[in-house]
């Protein structure tokens, strides 16, 4: 209980945190943030990760002149690729005997399943698009990887979708995140970036839900 109290705390007070953290370490703030967008990115057991409020944040303290907003997109940029590299080849050589495990307590099989789901639907621009809906984002290119995408199509996608996803995000925050009512409300803010980032999740489960019911 007190872990997830602490990670709440995170998630919601990410401004603080990363105040601190800038302040006490400096420059290595940018490897702990790297290392957090890789991992959110990289490993299907980490999609409880923050992402895009995180971005987000992370553009307000640099349009603060905390942080350079340069060396941010670049490295939150590189970390989101070889996350999505990452999680792929580990799709590819060890997905297929994981999602058929039906004991697998490492991730939730309803989150593969969802992610095939939306794969059908889109295709390969579902790298792109799922690079703005958490937990669907992790699974994205471990579905992938299941499904044999073609590594040079798939880097197509994955490379622009990051580039996009870090982009607009950091950008958001640079422009919008020390403007004065968001400046003092931000935890408001980052309360609507999660619910703005999970509402496709909501409504998609929603129409199955009903389209179950009517069937």
């Amino acid at each position: 209980m007190e872990l997830l109290t602490t990670f709440i705390d995170l998630v919601l007070h990410l401004d603080k945190h990363l105040e601190t953290l800038t302040a006490n370490y400096g420059t290595l703030v940018y490897g702990i943030l790297f290392l957090i967008i890789f991992c959110e990115t990289g490993l299907v057991v980490a999609p409880f990760l923050p992402g895009d409020s995180l971005l987000f944040v992370t553009g307000a303290l640099a349009g603060a002149g905390m942080l350079d907003p340069t060396l941010l997109i670049a490295g939150l940029t590189t970390a989101a690729i070889l996350g999505n590299t990452t999680n792929y080849w580990i799709g590819r050589y060890v997905g297929p005997a994981v999602f058929h495990n039906e004991n697998a307590r490492l991730f939730k099989r309803e989150y593969l399943e969802r992610t095939q789901q939306f794969y059908e639907k889109h295709g390969g621009k579902t790298i792109v698009i799922t690079r703005f809906m958490p937990i669907i984002r992790t699974f994205a290119p471990f579905v992938a990887g299941i499904g044999k995408m073609a590594h040079t199509r798939f880097q197509i996608y994955n490379i622009s979708g990051g580039l996009l996803w870090v982009g607009s995000l950091v950008m958001a925050g640079v422009w919008f995140g020390n403007a004065g009512f968001v400046k003092n409300n931000l935890t408001a803010v980052i309360f609507g970036i999660i619910f703005l980032s999970i509402l496709p999740g909501i409504i998609g489960y929603l129409r199955h839900k009903t389209s179950n019911a009517t069937s």
